[in-house]
């Protein structure tokens, strides 16, 4: 089911499945990429309680193997809408018996869609309802529209000089055991042009940390990631996609290796039993 908030400037559509973005828009304009098989059916999926890929599509805790999709469980979820006013909108998803034969926590997952002029905050929090640590990770993923025509017009700039590291990944999309230099233009810029993306997702970390896609037509859209420490740029790999990602990680995929093992990934967040966590991301229209 579809839920609408909207202000003065802008009006954000949530699809209950994934508590998923379906628009983002002002009177003019869609900035949300819409979803086309032809290059990427998803519009802004939320990341939880992975990011990426596990090797086989499953991972070891403790020595129990359990299955794992692509980028965990939230994206293939219905989300319960706990909360609606004009301006908010709160999405809950609770571990169940499903969930708990992929993920071994029982859990509350909130998304939460807040408007403040021309900006929409994303607050993403995780209760942990188990007794022990939780390992887990969140993350935006979020497509915005790019007219064909202008793509190698638009750059992602960086709100500051900033000397990011590259997180690089093998052929089949596992984190590298080293970082390379990524140098950008004016010690801010990425100029789009689609074989960036020959090798899958950009993803750097020691950014700034806010990103605007920008082409200086004065339709740009700023991503804000305080409390993440990655950023990542994706489309889909050897297509001349009208879109790009811009993808606030909080960890990384699995790393390259014969299996993916839970409680040996260096960068997952731990929350402690009966704790919560909470990361607020933003997206702001100009």
């Amino acid at each position: 089911m579809l839920h609408t908030i909207q202000n003065e400037y802008i009006s954000v559509t949530v699809n209950s499945h994934g508590a998923e973005l379906w628009s983002i828009k002002d009177n003019e304009t869609e900035y949300l990429w819409q979803g086309d098989k032809t290059f990427w059916e998803d519009r802004s999926p939320n990341l939880f309680p992975y990011i990426g890929r596990m090797i086989r599509k499953e991972y070891s805790y403790k020595g129990k193997t359990y299955p794992m999709q692509i980028h965990g469980i939230a994206l293939y979820s219905d989300f319960e809408v706990v909360e609606e006013t004009p301006t908010k909108l709160v999405f809950c998803l609770e571990s169940s018996a499903e969930s708990l034969k992929q993920y071994p926590w029982e859990f509350h997952f909130k998304v939460i869609y807040t408007l403040n002029r021309n900006k929409l905050d994303v607050t993403f929090v995780v209760e942990n309802k188990s007794d022990s640590a939780m390992l887990f990770a969140v993350g935006g993923h979020p497509g915005f529209n790019i007219p064909a025509d202008k793509f190698t017009q638009y750059s992602l700039r960086f709100a500051e000089h900033c000397e990011p590291e590259r997180i690089l990944f093998t052929k089949d999309c596992f984190v590298e055991d080293h970082t390379a230099e990524y140098e950008l233009v004016n010690g801010t810029d990425i100029p789009l042009h689609h074989n960036l993306f020959d090798e899958d997702a950009i993803v750097l970390k020691n950014t700034a940390k806010a990103v605007t896609l920008t082409c200086g037509d004065g339709k740009d859209v700023t991503v804000e990631f305080p409390q993440m420490a990655y950023i990542g740029f994706w489309h889909q790999v050897g297509l001349p996609c009208p879109y790009v990602c811009i993808e606030p990680w909080s960890s990384l995929p699995s790393p390259k290796g014969n299996c993916t093992v839970l409680e040996t990934q260096k960068d997952l967040l731990t929350l402690e039993g009966g704790n919560t966590y909470e990361n607020t991301w933003s997206i702001t229209i100009h």
